[in-house]
This record gives C-alpha cells, sequence and structure tokens, in this order.
C-alpha cells in the first residue's frame, strides 16, 4: 500500500508532528507500506523527530509565511498566487505518484485536495476541536468570521472519503457526517513502573499559556493551600515570559512561593510522574490532551476541568474527577479528596493504567490499517 501525507513541514516540535512521526514509522517499518511525506513550509530544515529512513520526503517550497508581516493586502494577493501553485505541484506529484491513500493534516491543501483526481482515497486528519477558533476569538468581529470559516471547511469536509477527529465528544460538535470517524492519538509506550501514590505532590504539565489555563491552578491551589498546606504543586512547561510573569505575579500575590513551584519542561517527565500523587489540568481548551494519557499510563489519578474536548472521552469517575469548566472551589475541593483518601488513589491507579490501555499504538494503528484497507476496498 502507498500512502501519502500533506503537511505544512515537520521540523517543529509539537504534538501534531510527533504523532505523525509514530504513524509513519509505523506504516513504514511494522507494516512495510510504502510512505511519503509532502511539505510546503520545511525551508531546508531538518526534521525534529527521528523519522524512519525508509520515509521519503518531499518540499514544494511554497513557503506560505514568508509575506506574514507584509500588510494585508499584499499577503492576501501573495496566499492566492502560492495557494495556486500548490495546487498545481500537488496534481502533478500525485498523478505521477499515484498513492492508494492521501492524507490531509488538515493543511493549506485540505480546501483542495478532494478536487485533484488522481485515484487516490482521500482523508482529512483534524487534531483539535471544532470549537477551539470561536473560543479563541477576541471580539466579535473574529467570532462572526471564525464561524463563517466553520461552514467553509464543512462543506470541503463531507467532500473526504473519511474525516477523522480525535474525540466522541468533537464528532457529535461536527454533527451529523457521514464521513466522520473517531481514531484518537496513542501512546508509544507503557511503563514498567508506576507511581507510589503518596506524596504530598500535584503534578500539572504544559505550555504555560492562556489556553492551558495555569491562572485558575494558582487560583484552585490559594484554596487548597489553606486547608492542605502540607501538600506542593509542581508545574512543568515553557511559554511565553510574559505568561510566566503573570503566573509568578499571581503566586506571589497569595503568598504560595513555598508551595508551588513552576519548573521549565523536562525531558524526564516520567521521573516526575512517578514522584506525584494527582494530576491536575485546567485547560480552557483541548483537542486530545496526551498528558492525560500519559498520566494515566504511570496510574496517577485526575482531576481535570471538562473542558471541550478530550478530558470526557478519556476520564472515567474509577480514577478520576470532571469539573465545570471554570469553577474553582469545585476543583479545589474534588482535589482534596482524593488527597484525603490514599486508599482510592491506588484503586484509581490501578484502574488508570488498565484503561488507558486501549490507546496504545498498536491498537490505534490497527483501526488506522483497517480504515485504509476499507477505503481503498471500496
Amino acid at each position: 500500500m502507498k500512502i501519502m501525507y500533506c503537511v505544512n513541514s515537520t521540523f517543529n516540535s509539537g504534538g501534531m508532528e510527533r504523532i505523525l512521526m509514530y504513524k509513519a514509522n509505523y506504516l513504514a517499518d511494522v507494516l512495510g507500506y510504502e510512505v511519503c511525506i509532502v511539505t510546503t513550509d520545511q525551508q531546508n530544515k531538518s526534521n525534529f523527530f527521528k523519522f524512519s529512513d525508509r520515509i521519503k520526503f518531499v518540499d514544494f517550497g511554497i513557503n506560505y509565511d514568508a509575506e506574514k508581516n507584509k500588510n494585508l493586502f499584499v499577503r492576501l494577493l501573495l496566499q492566492g498566487l502560492k495557494k495556486r501553485r500548490h495546487k498545481k505541484c500537488l496534481a502533478s506529484f500525485l498523478n505521477r505518484e499515484h498513492p492508494d491513500i492521501c492524507v490531509s493534516m488538515f493543511c493549506r491543501e485540505m480546501d483542495f485536495l478532494t478536487k485533484i483526481k488522481d485515484g487516490s482515497r482521500k482523508i482529512l486528519e483534524f487534531h483539535f476541536s471544532k470549537n477551539i477558533k470561536l473560543i479563541e476569538a477576541p471580539n466579535k468581529i473574529i467570532y462572526f468570521a471564525q464561524k463563517l470559516r466553520l461552514i467553509g471547511w464543512r462543506k470541503a469536509i463531507r467532500k473526504y472519503d473519511a474525516f477523522v477527529v480525535l474525540t466522541q465528544e468533537d464528532k457529535e460538535a461536527w454533527g451529523n457526517m457521514d464521513n466522520i470517524r473517531v481514531i484518537p492519538n496513542f501512546l508509544t509506550e507503557y511503563p514498567e513502573k508506576e507511581a507510589a501514590l503518596t506524596a504530598k505532590r500535584v503534578i500539572s504539565v504544559g505550555r504555560l499559556s492562556y489556553q492551558k489555563g495555569f491562572d485558575y491552578l494558582v487560583q484552585i491551589w490559594n484554596l487548597v493551600h489553606q486547608k492542605r498546606p502540607e501538600w506542593q504543586l509542581c508545574v512543568f512547561g515553557n511559554g511565553e515570559e510574559g505568561e510566566r510573569k503573570k503566573l509568578e505575579e499571581m503566586i506571589r500575590g497569595y503568598g504560595l512561593e513555598k508551595s508551588i513551584a513552576l519548573n521549565p519542561a523536562t525531558s524526564h517527565i516520567g521521573e516526575e510522574y512517578l514522584k506525584s500523587s494527582i494530576y491536575a489540568m485546567t485547560s480552557r481548551f483541548e483537542g486530545l490532551p496526551m498528558v492525560l494519557l500519559e498520566v494515566m499510563s504511570y496510574g496517577l489519578p485526575i482531576v481535570s476541568f471538562s473542558c471541550p474536548c478530550g478530558p470526557k472521552d478519556v476520564v472515567a469517575d474509577s480514577f478520576g474527577s470532571l469539573v465545570p469548566l471554570g469553577d474553582i472551589e469545585g476543583f479545589a475541593q474534588k482535589l482534596i479528596e482524593w488527597m484525603d483518601d490514599e486508599d482510592r488513589r491506588h484503586l484509581a491507579g490501578i484502574a488508570a493504567r488498565e484503561s488507558v490501555k486501549k490507546y496504545m499504538q498498536l491498537q490505534v494503528m490497527k483501526v488506522w490499517d483497517g480504515l485504509f484497507r476499507q477505503l481503498i476496498s471500496n
């Protein structure tokens, strides 16, 4: 089978690039498929992640972002010209290579890929949640523009042989679409060790950004600290300097300097999970938060806001608690309940490690392979 992926670039360290690497490597090395990754904005940079040597890479050199500092009119004009060139390059390549499956990672080609009649089956992957752009909209004008954009997206999405989203929640948000499928991201490792769950330590991991809601978490911890001062909160993540300073000011304002530790991101996060007893996630929105799957594999109970999308699909009562988005007092109370019941934490750890097995690479890639085979047999 010959499979082609379309993506902007592979030099970034993001979650989408990482999961593409794992999928492409599995398809090439384990299943023996012919895999090609086509980019538009690689800019002669090296891949961030280690892709298999069996994978072919082609960059069209479109470089959509080269004009991002120009004025709006020039930007729109040049973007239109580049999109025409992109479509021409992709059509020529597809008709020459004849892949069985062509997958768009919801990049620039998503609105014209299905117009290329090369005989391949077309799949569209969506690694976010439908309403993220609406949630992020800073004003009513941008909100209305994004609503119109979603209408255009729906029209383009319906033309694909399959539209793949990460969660059942997001599938329901898109509404009645016959071609929609749910295939989650996956874990590649299942740790031998699990957290002892005896340390008086809560952990939270993520980029220091508005999305991740660490400002919520500081407010929550202020309430927790008043009742359980012996517990510590450890946050791991990088981000914009302004966001870090804002959080540091909040921590000082509450007098929590000795109770909250803001740490940089670490490549040894597994060791930090093992030293913790509860995981807290206060995101305002997500796609499918891989960190929840990671902490489950280490046997950590989870307290999370029920934000769109992901936590509702992943977190069960047997090993976690979901709290309405923005409910500071409710979140603090759930943390305290888990802090006060070590036996419950141990039972939750067992349940979490069992539940996460359905998100392991072998299980999820069987679903992907089944979808590919189904589409090319139709």
